[in-house]
């Protein structure tokens, strides 16, 4: 392997990874979770309810959870799993429960039933407080969280060292990716900053910072060696999972589950687009609803890894392609998406899927044989179709934009086959494909920043 490949396989481990539940309620968990291990490892362990592995369900919290616009706008309808509850008050006391920040966005692995009674009971008498953070970060997540062995908790949740031996304080804070702490404090004591030289926002390489191009991405995918790679196809087992539990299952709108209905064949067809769509759409039914499976993720978003791997899944199962085949597609896939999520950012106003779909896309086209140029069309197909689809929150109607965005990925490949590309006349798009992505990049992250503020408005009121 060179170390090019090397630093590109990097970059898939980093942005490929395993979420259960929607990623940004799992932020907050994560955060949560995070705060109550630092009381837990660096206090006395006979001043709180604690015993052994875990904390005892009567172990008193409180806590206050400070959230990006965007952390808020995506938390607020989505289910949590196992809970049959939406929202980031759930989310964040199952953190303070159950959570362990060695499983990263999979924190609620260890979720069960006399956590989820506990965690109820926290929201419900009033324990868990969300608020809208003074930030400019799209991705920001503070928890703060104080642990008693009374019930007479400190009279406020200012971070000022413990009021005595039997009450402590910690935070937490995640900023520009869902599992990246920048810092830490117990008691008024910082114990981790970036700022200060730590391993955080300020330190770590971003997705740009590869300096990925389509045509080095093309390349990899083709001539990287398989046994380097053969870790992708965990997206299939993780993925197809979700879109099984999906179609048998009752989740969410059912989106994927009624294109699959033999009664709605006559619309849908029994063809390949058919299949995908109800693969995918099954997927994030799940998901979106609350099923405890997790998803393979793409740039922190399940429902982006989900939409980036599924068509090209759906497409191995029709037509019977090797695992060495399906895992370059699969490569091709998420890296194309990983590329143009570096310009938009975590969270946007642009839905995920947009750009997830644009990575499948490339993806079928590699599967039916075609080459660098005709992956170039597929991407420019895509940004002159359903550029400005925007994200109105993490909710069970992903599910829709999900099918939409897979309808489009299969259209975009067949006409790049077919030798039909969207002109460079046409709106963003460009002779370059990389400045058209760039252009696509400016739309989500600068252009539609307004509309992002007045969907959280809108959102707020209801």
């Amino acid at each position: 392997m060179t170390q090019r490949e090397s630093e590109i396989i990097e970059l898939i481990h980093k942005e490929v990874k395993p979420a259960l539940g929607c990623t940004e309620p799992i932020a907050v968990a994560l955060a949560v979770t995070k705060a109550v291990e630092l009381i837990r490892n660096n206090c006395c362990k006979g001043c709180l309810r604690y015993n052994g592995d875990q904390w005892r369900l009567d172990t008193n919290f409180r806590i206050m959870v400070y959230v990006s616009g965007n952390i808020l706008k995506n938390g607020m309808g989505v289910g949590i799993p196992g809970t049959g509850m939406v929202g980031l008050h759930i989310a964040a006391a199952l953190g303070a429960v159950c959570g362990k920040t060695e499983y990263g966005l999979e924190v609620l692995h260890d979720l069960d039933y006399m956590s989820i009674e506990r965690a109820k009971q926290l929201v419900s008498e009033g324990y868990v407080t969300v608020a809208l953070a003074e930030t400019d970060a799209k991705l920001y997540v503070k928890a703060v969280v104080e642990a008693s062995s009374h019930d007479n908790f400190c009279p406020d949740l200012q971070l000022r060292g413990s009021k005595d031996g039997n009450c402590h304080i910690a935070n937490a804070v995640i900023e520009g990716d869902h599992d990246r702490f920048v810092e830490t404090a117990l008691d008024d004591n910082i114990l981790f900053s970036s700022q200060a030289g730590g391993q955080g926002t300020m330190n770590e390489k971003s997705t740009l910072d590869y300096g990925l191009t389509v045509k080095e991405i093309w390349d990899f995918a083709n001539t990287v060696s398989f046994d380097d790679i053969s870790f992708i196809l965990d997206s299939r087992t993780l993925n197809k999972a979700l879109a099984k539990e999906g179609l048998e299952g009752n989740y969410g709108l059912k989106v994927g589950k009624t294109i699959f209905d033999k009664k709605f064949k006559p619309v849908f067809g029994e063809d390949f687009l058919g299949y995908a769509m109800a693969q995918t759409a099954a997927a994030s039914d799940a998901r979106m609803a609350g099923c405890t499976l997790p998803a393979m993720s793409n740039s922190g978003s399940g429902n982006q890894g989900i939409t980036v791997t599924m068509p090209v899944i759906s497409y191995s199962e029709k037509y019977d392609v090797s695992d060495e085949r399906l895992a370059r597609a699969l490569v091709l896939s998420h890296l194309v998406a990983i590329h143009i999520k570096g310009y938009l950012g975590k969270l946007s106003a642009l839905c995920g899927c947009v750009i997830a779909s644009t990575g499948s896309s490339c993806g079928l086209v590699y599967l039916e044989g075609g080459g660098y140029d005709e992956v170039c069309s597929a991407i420019k197909n895509m940004i002159g179709n359903i550029t400005g689809m925007v994200c109105d929150g993490a909710k069970v109607g992903c599910a829709l934009k999900v099918a939409s965005g897979v309808s489009s990925s299969v259209q975009s490949a067949v006409l790049a086959l077919s030798g039909t590309c969207i002109s460079d006349n046409d709106g963003i798009i460009e002779k370059d494909i990389e400045k058209t992505i760039q252009n696509l990049g400016k739309i989500g992250s600068v252009g539609m920043q307004s509309t992002d503020h007045l969907i959280l408005d809108i959102m707020s009121c209801k």
